[in-house]
């Protein structure tokens, strides 16, 4: 999986873009499935590894409580002025997820929706989620199962490699690399000193008005941007439109792991 990495860096409008169109059409309604999975309460310290624009750590806000506080650290600075502008009850660091800039076991539930697989060092990751967890502390983390359960990426996948090329293609398939197999994401985070693993496959859905909005907002608030130009919209959304309606499934992994206690 290492040579298929690609960073997830977003400049200009693309950030408000993501925010304003992909989260509430992808990733919102995750939210709740990883903070349920995590335990995440009233008055725990949460800290939201990757956190993009915030849809994750501002719903671990709400559960928190005025007792509790939450953390949301990401690389991209765009990403992050986006979230800072939604809500100020979240601290926004940033800084890569495999060089923490927190202490030791300083929070009690660590999260991470669907960023793991654009972080270059994911043992790295992983390792610094542990330390920064207290003993007995919870970590939960979400990424997507393979392409063909999401037929619309799919469709894209294949539109990019037909109408672009494949350089174009590898971005729209790079979220997707974990795959089906659970052991290697369970064997990556025992290897990171976690206990009581589980990974969980959870069925979702992709909700767009139209496939137009789909393809468009596809390209100008990922990767993408960087390698399809506006003048191949038409051919991709002729090519997606002829095979998935703009509503289809998803399917994540949801993995969860504790910090042992001893003594």
């Amino acid at each position: 999986m290492a040579g298929e990495r690609i960073r997830w860096q977003l400049a200009g409008s693309a950030p408000e873009v993501y925010a304003e169109h992909l989260v509430p059409a992808i990733f919102a309604p995750w939210a709740p499935v990883l903070l349920d999975a995590a335990g995440v309460g009233p008055g725990d310290a949460v800290l939201d590894v990757a956190c993009g624009t915030g849809v994750v750590a501002a719903a671990a806000a709400e559960r928190v409580g005025p007792t509790g506080r939450v953390t949301g650290v990401d690389v991209n600075a765009g990403m992050l002025a986006v979230a800072a502008a939604c809500t100020r009850r979240v601290c926004w660091v940033q800084a890569d997820a495999a060089r923490l800039p927190f202490p030791d076991t300083g929070f009690d539930r660590v999260l991470c929706q669907a960023g793991l697989q654009f972080v270059p060092d994911r043992h790295g990751a992983v390792r610094e989620m542990r330390r920064t967890l207290r003993p007995g502390g919870r970590r939960a983390l979400l990424v997507w199962r393979a392409l063909h359960h999401s037929p619309g990426f799919a469709a894209l996948a294949d539109a990019l490699e037909t109408v672009v090329g494949p350089d174009a293609a590898a971005v729209m398939r790079a979220p997707f690399v974990f795959g089906d197999d659970p052991r290697p994401l369970a064997m990556l985070l025992e290897s990171a000193g976690f206990v009581d693993v589980r990974v969980q496959a959870r069925a979702g859905t992709v909700r767009f008005g139209s496939v137009e909005a789909f393809v468009r907002c596809q390209r100008a608030a990922s990767p993408l941007a960087a390698h399809v130009d506006i003048r191949h919209e038409a051919d991709l959304i002729a090519y997606v439109d002829a095979r998935v309606p703009a509503v289809f499934p998803i399917e994540a992994a949801v993995a969860t792991g504790l910090v042992e206690v001893r003594g």
